[in-house]
């Protein structure tokens, strides 16, 4: 019972935070245009167009883009991995999705990541670090996590919510531009209290906005967990692999900022934890998946 009541927590806790970051995306382009025309709208207006414009370009080119940032082979055929393939096909026909497809980054520290924005175009990769690390139980643990990433459609949050805050960056930045080489007096309708805080957001809205991002990937992550204990019913397994990987000081070489929150852990290494980390805490992780 507490395993579900963890995944229903996860996913409401999941659509406020989602149901914040629009707002606050709307919130920085009638800043935007209230600095520089005294009215709030027509900025809400350009954000949502930038934004629908930005996400579908994202969202149409993510898996292979981000398989080439980290440079992940592809094995079109279970000869290639024997083991990984039956796991990965494992995993996914007890998951109820079609079978990912399978890649491999050659990189010694142990880690893996999902892409693809539904089911249907699901990809799974892991290192060769954590084939080597893990057992079989331990593999089937970490490609569960992954496995349910896809099916609970969290790569397509992730991607669109990293849009996101690429086009509040945009705004932002257009916002100060406009700002500082426009011409002539503010607008008599501006008040002067409005005109401050929406100096204040623009100026602050990239750094909020990757906090809200990163809120998102650490509640993800506990979903994931919950969703692979269900999958595997081992979630003792899953908390071994997580162990064995967050000790691993060495970061993963391939990885790249901006790909860091889809891996099972932090990459890069950087031990950071809070707002800023775009994973939770691996102790709370494990204390979670071991009272499951």
């Amino acid at each position: 019972m507490l395993l579900y009541e963890q995944i229903q927590k996860n996913k409401r806790k999941t659509v406020l935070i989602v149901f914040v970051f629009i707002l606050f995306l709307l919130a920085v382009g009638a800043a935007f245009s209230y600095i520089n025309s005294g009215e709030p709208f027509s900025g809400m207006i350009i954000t949502v167009i930038i934004a629908a414009i930005y996400v579908t370009i994202v969202l149409s080119s993510s898996t292979s883009m981000v398989m080439r940032m980290n440079h992940a082979k592809e094995i079109k055929s279970v000869e290639e991995n024997r083991f990984l393939w039956h796991t990965v096909e494992n995993m996914a026909m007890v998951a109820r999705i079609p079978m990912p497809r399978v890649f491999i980054v050659n990189d010694p520290s142990p880690n893996a990541f999902a892409t693809g924005i539904s089911p249907k175009n699901g990809a799974v990769a892991v290192t060769t670090g954590l084939m080597n690390e893990l057992n079989r139980e331990e593999m089937e643990g970490v490609i569960a996590h992954e496995v349910a990433h896809i099916k609970n459609y969290d790569v397509r949050l992730s991607t669109i919510a990293l849009a996101l805050v690429s086009v509040i960056a945009i705004i932002s930045d257009l916002g100060m531009r406009m700002m500082f080489f426009s011409r002539g007096g503010r607008n008599n309708k501006q008040s002067p209290v409005i005109l401050i805080i929406a100096l204040v957001l623009v100026i602050l809205a990239p750094i909020i906005a990757m906090m809200i991002n990163m809120a998102i990937s650490r509640n993800r992550e506990y979903l994931a967990d919950a969703s692979a204990a269900d999958l595997t019913r081992n979630p003792n397994a899953l908390a071994t692999a997580l162990e064995k990987i967050t000790g691993v000081s060495t970061p993963v070489r391939e990885a790249s900022g901006s790909s860091a929150p889809l891996y099972f852990a932090d990459p890069l290494k950087k031990k950071m934890s809070g707002l800023m980390s775009t994973h939770p805490d691996p102790q709370e992780r494990i204390r979670r998946l071991r009272e499951m």
